[in-house]
């Protein structure tokens, strides 16, 4: 009882620790992402959407809205846990967290606790920015909808926990997001449905795991999706027992961390 009760008060130090550095930096990691969205809807919604009609079915506008959510959940929830873990590898001081009778399990829970609550704060104000564009934003399958955003979130939050522990330099950091995470989220079938695409290029978008988040989310919003739900929702689950289980083991063994 007393080792469930010292992980459980470590856990909570650590998530509130994490949710306490994006919070008090709000104008850098709340704010932006709610402008970056804003010009988003502007462009490819207002303009573009108004030439385009619909897709799948669906106002243009209202279409490209769960992709965009979906994107600025990957973004921030990666970003919040590779540049927080990082830092304190840095600094130096997460030897001492290591060091702790605290396990491995209930450190990546907390980094991935703070990802978590920063990407659904943003997921909430990109979908409030959204209602200035869209008039109807309804939710078909709203099990599916939280299940996909809260696994997505995690399997990125642990993403950049394992970017972060080969990371090197400040610059490392951003190689992922920049060479992987963009394309992969620009090819994910965020502002376009997979099923344009010609026979060659779609069977390989189909290999792209973002595609399957942001159609899942799609059908949670929209009850349309490109790929089946419960495939997509396996692929998901799939690529976080990977993730933890390479986090944990990198962790364990101290790469990156002990010299």
């Amino acid at each position: 009882m007393m080792g469930a009760a010292f992980n459980f008060t470590a856990l909570k130090t650590i998530w509130i620790k994490e949710c306490t550095r994006f919070l008090r930096i709000w104008v850098q990691t709340l704010v932006p992402p709610a402008i970056t969205m804003t010009l988003y809807f502007v462009i490819f919604g207002s303009i573009v959407g108004e030439r385009i009609g619909e897709m799948s079915g669906r106002p243009y506008m209202e279409f490209i809205v769960p992709g965009l959510i979906m994107m600025s959940v990957i973004t921030n929830s990666y970003s919040n846990v590779a540049s927080s873990f990082f830092s304190a590898k840095f600094q130096r001081n997460i030897e001492e967290m290591l060091v702790a009778p605290v396990s491995t399990p209930v450190i990546i829970a907390g980094y991935v606790g703070g990802g978590l609550a920063r990407a659904m704060i943003v997921a909430v104000i990109v979908t409030c920015v959204s209602f200035a564009f869209v008039e109807n934003v309804s939710i078909n399958h709203l099990g599916i909808l939280v299940l996909t955003v809260l696994l997505t979130s995690t399997l990125f939050s642990l993403a950049g926990l394992i970017n972060a522990v080969y990371a090197k330099t400040f610059d490392d950091i951003s190689i992922v997001p920049t060479f992987v995470l963009t394309p992969l989220t620009y090819l994910g079938g965020v502002f376009f449905s997979v099923s344009l695409l010609p026979g060659v290029w779609e069977t390989i978008a189909r290999v792209n795991p973002i595609l399957y988040m942001v159609n899942a989310f799609r059908y949670g919003f929209l009850g349309v999706s490109d790929v089946n739900v419960g495939v997509a929702l396996g692929v998901i689950v799939a690529f976080n027992l990977v993730f933890f289980v390479t986090a944990y083991t990198l962790l364990q063994r101290g790469v990156g961390i002990r010299s």
